[in-house]
């Protein structure tokens, strides 16, 4: 076969090379040729897997890490193991029922979905999951609600396009009664409802202030909240889980390599520009090996990240880091599973908003 770079591989050397990575990434240790001679059935001698290691070595696919020791993968033979040998594995079952279950029941709640998603995934890869919360490049309002909280305090809910809920704490010389507010909110969405949350036409707030002439205040907090909704949801949003679960390998028992490591993590921006940089319109999976990252604490990672859609307009990063020898095949099915439960409660929460926009 091709290799990378248009390297050409045999056959013999194709299968040494898998053999080789599949132990490292089950192990963590160096592999030898008695070890493959002994654990494959390939018909070669201890000396011919030997020479052929040699000359996949010479090719930059395998490196010697100590003169007494075996061979372990380099990020060209990563590479071409991603690219063209692995075997990408089904989610079994109860996974698979598993992130159904949660989306379905968090789908509301973006931010407490992000959190517990975030939790799920390092929990189920045993590395670190790096998520962005959806970002809205444009987006409608859907609804706003009132809550009162005291006689100056209300509870401002905004509801827009791609079950995006924020709530926002206003202060106002003067609230009615929750009657009245009920009333307020209905006036309100009359006007506002359907409006870009960006860009809302002037018509619309002038519109808005002659409905309710004696309620000003309430009115500018209430786009206020909008605009902040906006914003907010416009920012790169992150949640992190599972930071100290890449210190359980033994790559990073080194304690200066782990604490840079660690202090790479909690750097937002790092992070942030690592989700930006990585990701790509549509729902292809990325695979980022080593220094491929651009991040020089990061050169003995991989990072496997892919885009999930809430909407047409907004979208969102999931990430999962490792060492370089991670499971990259369950890393991309987890991935994938995950992107097409989310993708898919939207879409059938969608169609039933519709269904019952539509009776109404």
């Amino acid at each position: 076969m091709r290799g990378v770079a248009g390297m050409s591989l045999s056959e013999r050397k194709v299968k040494i090379l898998q053999a080789i990575i599949n132990d490292y990434i089950a192990t963590a240790e160096p592999v030898g040729s008695r070890t493959i001679a002994k654990k494959y059935d390939f018909g070669l001698s201890s000396a011919t897997i030997r020479n052929e290691m040699s000359d996949l070595e010479e090719m930059g696919f395998i490196i010697q890490p100590h003169a007494s020791s075996g061979r372990i993968p380099s990020d060209l033979g990563y590479r071409l193991y991603v690219d063209s040998l692995m075997q990408q594995s089904d989610l079994v079952e109860n996974e698979k029922n598993f992130l159904h279950t949660m989306i379905s029941e968090n789908v509301n709640q973006i931010e407490y979905l992000m959190e517990e998603t975030a939790k799920m995934l390092s929990a189920m890869t045993n590395y670190t999951t790096i998520i962005s919360e959806p970002i809205i490049k444009s987006t409608r309002l859907k609804k706003i609600h009132f809550m009162k909280l005291d006689e100056k305090n209300v509870m401002v809910i905004i509801a827009a396009e791609g079950n995006i809920v924020k709530n926002h704490l206003a202060k106002v010389d003067y609230l009615p009664d929750d009657d009245e507010l009920y009333s307020i909110s209905g006036v309100v969405n009359q006007c506002l409802e359907g409006q870009i949350m960006e860009s809302i036409e002037a018509e619309a707030i002038e519109k808005l202030h002659k409905s309710l002439p004696c309620y000003d205040e309430l009115i500018t907090a209430t786009l206020r909240a909008m605009e902040k909704t906006f914003k907010s949801s416009e920012t790169l949003q992150l949640h992190l889980s599972g930071a100290k679960n890449i210190l359980a390998f033994p790559e990073f028992s080194d304690v200066q390599k782990a604490k840079s490591l660690i202090q790479t993590l909690e750097d937002k921006e790092s992070l942030k520009n690592l989700l930006t940089s990585n990701n790509v319109d549509g729902d292809e999976v990325q695979i980022y090996i080593g220094n491929e990252s651009g991040i020089e604490e990061m050169k003995d990672c991989s990072i496997i990240t892919t885009s999930y859609k809430f909407a047409d307009n907004i979208t969102g990063t999931i990430g999962i880091l490792g060492p370089t020898r991670m499971n990259y095949s369950q890393v991309v099915s987890v991935l994938n599973g995950m992107v097409k439960n989310i993708e898919g409660v939207v879409k059938n929460l969608n169609n039933q908003n519709d269904k019952e926009k539509n009776d109404s």
